[in-house]
């Protein structure tokens, strides 16, 4: 098994971090993962995407050009990338920020309005954690425990609110598509 998936938005919108979550809970489950960022040189608010690989055998290369799965955050980033899934492969998309107006009829959609979901939860800024929350309940690739273990780590120097929000918004992402199978 191998999952080919790329994370992408703009800058400021954690893309990079959400997908070396997705990465790092991969390793602690025991699989093969690599990650590999992308960004345009304007920061916050230019182009932004991550491929992250997660294979139960070694993987011979970080980078693709198609992809198994598209979680997408912003409308360029679905113009750009959302061609770019196989047939039969799954796209994950802000709804809050994106309508599709002709969805592909040979991949799967899943729309997640993860801008909303993330403000409910208690911050903007936790959207990119809705989305693998999301991802995490839709492709049963990585755990949502081993997801949560690694937020924990990783935000253990911004303390119990923070680490507690974006709990928070990891559970809003995974009760938003239950009952969604790929």
């Amino acid at each position: 098994m191998i999952e080919e998936i790329i994370f992408a938005g703009f800058g400021g919108q954690g893309i990079l971090l959400g997908g070396g979550l997705i990465a790092q809970a991969a390793m602690k489950d025991g699989l093969w993962a690599t990650w590999f960022p992308s960004y345009g040189p304007e920061m916050r608010g230019g182009t932004c995407n991550c491929l992250v690989a997660c294979s139960d055998d070694e993987i011979g290369s970080p980078i693709f050009n198609v992809y198994d799965t598209a979680l997408i955050m912003n409308l360029p980033s679905l113009e750009k990338f959302g061609p770019m899934v196989h047939p039969g492969g799954l796209l994950m998309v802000n709804s809050s920020l994106i309508r599709v107006e002709k969805p592909r009829s040979d991949v799967r959609l899943v729309e997640v309005p993860v801008n909303d979901l993330a403000r409910e939860a208690g911050s903007d800024r936790a959207a990119n954690v809705v989305m693998v929350g999301a991802f995490c309940a839709v492709r049963s690739i990585v755990r949502p425990e081993t997801v949560a273990d690694v937020l924990r780590e990783k935000f253990a120097s911004k303390g119990p609110k923070v680490i507690d929000l974006n709990l928070r918004a990891l559970e809003f992402g995974r009760r938003a598509v239950e009952g969604v199978t790929v």
